[in-house]
């Protein structure tokens, strides 16, 4: 296998943009460059020339010790709450939350204690709401990959039981291109458009070369979700790149809305999987909701300097 130096080799991956700087987070594939060990991250002023790692300790803004996991450090996602920086993630299969006061960490819990369920979970996404109600989108593991939701409490770190339902599972052929008995839908991040909730997902087995993203759409953040006949808006044969998904929407600083993401390494590895991002924007409709599409020239992979 031939690495590229300077290719970012993040899955799973989410861009948080704060005080001028994008800052890269995402699960490391590369036990060189800190698989298992907490999350890395990395910095860009215009999202062509990236810098890193440049976390806190060691490149990583989340060091393993410093809260909840010791193996599976998956699918982080960052904002800012109460003047704090939150990092949500997976670890142990389980989501859990970190407070830093940087981007770059070190983010850390003293509690070291997951969201507790009865079930694994995975694939954490917080969205605040115009009401000031805080979300948790996230996948359960039952009888496949399902995306559910619920309310938070305030202080981020439990949820109201009686507000938890599903949103979705892998139902539609190319949700599950390979007719498995465990359907994947995960990675989820949720908009708000015209008074609209949209959940953007993605479905297949992440190893599956037909790893896509689609969407969904709601009144309530809490559904009931109608998925889009326009899905998937983001798929292999797009770009002629396998097992493009699960990555994070964000707002760049010309306005413009993105999408980062991971591919496959090449035609017949998955790992380590490549990170890249592609715009995304709303067209809009006078007969049905506004609806999302792909800049396909607007896809590149992230690079450091």
């Amino acid at each position: 296998m031939d690495m590229d130096s300077s290719q970012i080799y993040l899955a799973d991956p989410t861009i948080f943009y704060y005080d001028d700087t994008y800052y890269l987070y995402g699960t490391t594939g590369d036990p060189k460059r800190g698989k298992d060990k907490g999350f890395l991250v990395y910095t860009s002023k215009d999202l062509s020339k990236w810098s890193g790692p440049n976390g806190a300790k060691n490149g990583l803004a989340l060091q393993k010790g410093d809260a909840f996991g010791e193996i599976g450090f998956w699918a982080p996602q960052v904002f800012k709450y109460n003047n704090l920086f939150y990092m949500a993630y997976t670890a142990n299969e389980h989501i859990a939350m970190a407070i830093s006061n940087s981007p770059l960490g070190p983010f850390r819990s003293t509690s070291k204690k997951d969201l507790e369920a009865p079930v694994k979970q995975i694939d954490p996404y917080i969205f605040f709401d115009d009401d000031d109600k805080k979300y948790l989108y996230h996948v359960r593991l039952n009888k496949g990959n399902r995306i559910f939701v619920a309310e938070l409490n305030d202080d981020l770190m439990s949820i109201k039981p009686e507000t938890l339902k599903e949103c979705i599972s892998g139902e539609l052929p190319w949700e599950n291109t390979q007719n498995t008995n465990w359907p994947v839908t995960e990675g989820p991040t949720v908009l708000k458009h015209k008074g609209l909730y949209y959940l953007i997902y993605s479905a297949n087995d992440f190893r599956n070369p037909d790893y896509a993203v689609g969407y969904a759409i709601s009144e309530s953040p809490l559904g009931p979700w109608r998925k889009t006949d326009d899905s998937p808006i983001i798929h292999k044969d797009f770009f002629n790149e396998n097992g493009t998904g699960h990555g994070d929407v964000f707002i760049d600083n010309k306005g413009d809305m993105q999408y980062v993401l991971h591919t496959h390494f090449n035609d017949t590895l998955t790992q380590p999987r490549r990170t890249a991002i592609v715009k995304i924007k709303f067209i809009e409709e006078k007969v049905r909701p506004d609806y999302l599409i792909t800049e396909k020239d607007g896809f590149r992979f992230l690079i450091t300097e």
